[in-house]
Order: C-alpha cells, then structure tokens, then sequence
C-alpha cells in the first residue's frame, strides 16, 4: 500500500473513534512502492515533529542483482541492459563498495517523484521523455555488501535524500557492470527500529480499542 493509503486509514480511525470531524496525521519519510518496513507516523501535535525525523538517518536493508539494468533502477520497469560478471571477485566488490560511504553527489532515478516544471519525473519517464534532474547531495554512513554473484545483500545507513536504487545503479556501474534493486526493507530512522513497529492492522485495531 501507499505511504498515502497508511495515513489516511490511521486518520480514518482516529476519526471515527473519538467522532472527530479533523486530526492531523502524516509520516516522516515515504516508501518506495516496492520497498517495505518501517514507517513512522505522527497524529495530533507531534505532527510537528515530522521535520525532525525526517531529517534523521535512516536504514535499510536490501537485494540487488548483478548484470543487467532496468530504466527505473527497480523491478518496477524489465532488465533492458545486460552486462559481464566474469570479471568482478569479493575484491573488486570490496573496493567498489568503499567509493559509495561519506558524502557524496546522486542523481535521482528518472523513475522518481521530484517534480520537474511541475510534473512527476516517472509520469514523464514513462512516456519515454527527457528527463533532467539535478545531483542531490547526500551522505552514506555505512554500505556493507555479501553474498554471492550475481545475487547480493547489503545494508546502508544514509542521509535523508538517498535514493537507494541510484545507489544499487551507480554500484553497478563501478564494478563496469550493471545492477538493480530486488529487494528494499526500511529498519529504521533515527532511533526507531523496525523491531518496535507493528503492523498497519495491529495499529488500526489498537486505536478502535482506545476507551474515550
């Protein structure tokens, strides 16, 4: 579901619960839609906290695969591109790996939701248009990558700003190969883990059982 869907079904509740006619409710950072995990959701007056924690570290862990590329850095778009991965040994991943932690300048995917002359990047990157976006500075704290080729997990922690799936592309091409994202799990911002959180129905049902 949408980070959208989440809020307004929390709001939703909170509403019917306690038969109010407004609530503010928002979230400190969206998903992918193909990225899962944490969430954080702020109602009432901590809504006002929100720029803070957007603002904080987040981490994820994650899959990619090696030797090919897709427009959109994910599986929302096929591998389009194919690429050798004879060449590539733990230590090249080793060094690779070691350009992509401090600060660093990213291009965000075309496949993305900035707003360019006041459309989506991805409503214009799906109909096959130009797509020109500007480098985002960003910080990556931590980037461990393991596994075996083609298929690999990692673990970054990272600025606000970081587009995960320009960081799976750009490794790719470091290694003169290719990657893509399969797979995104958001365990934390800031100090909230994803081992503290529940989920969206365990939520839902905890404030229908809120006594007024």
């Amino acid at each position: 579901c949408t980070s959208f869907f989440v809020v307004n079904r929390i709001r939703s509740c909170i509403k019917k619960r306690f038969n109010l006619r407004k609530i503010k409710v928002g979230h400190a950072g969206t998903l992918d839609p193909l990225a899962s995990g944490l969430m954080l959701i702020c109602t009432g007056k901590f809504t006002k906290e929100i720029t803070g924690l957007t603002l904080s570290e987040k981490g994820y862990k994650g899959s990619m695969v090696l030797g090919a590329s897709t427009p959109s850095y994910d599986l929302e778009t096929q591998p389009n591109r194919f690429f050798a991965t004879r060449h590539i040994t733990k230590e090249i991943l080793d060094q690779a790996r070691q350009k992509f932690t401090g600060q660093l300048s990213q291009r965000p995917p075309d496949f993305s939701a900035k707003q360019i002359k006041g459309k989506r990047a991805y409503d214009l990157a799906r109909k096959g248009e130009q797509v020109d976006l500007k480098l985002n500075k960003i910080t990556i704290n931590s980037f461990e990558v393991s596994g075996n080729i083609p298929e690999l997990t990692f673990q970054v922690h990272c600025s606000k700003g970081t587009y995960i799936r320009s960081l799976v592309h750009d490794y790719g091409r470091q290694l003169n190969s290719g990657a893509y994202l399969s797979d995104l799990r958001r365990i934390s911002v800031g100090d909230y883990t994803i081992d503290q959180s529940v989920k969206l129905n365990q939520c839902v049902d905890a404030i229908l059982r809120i006594e007024r």
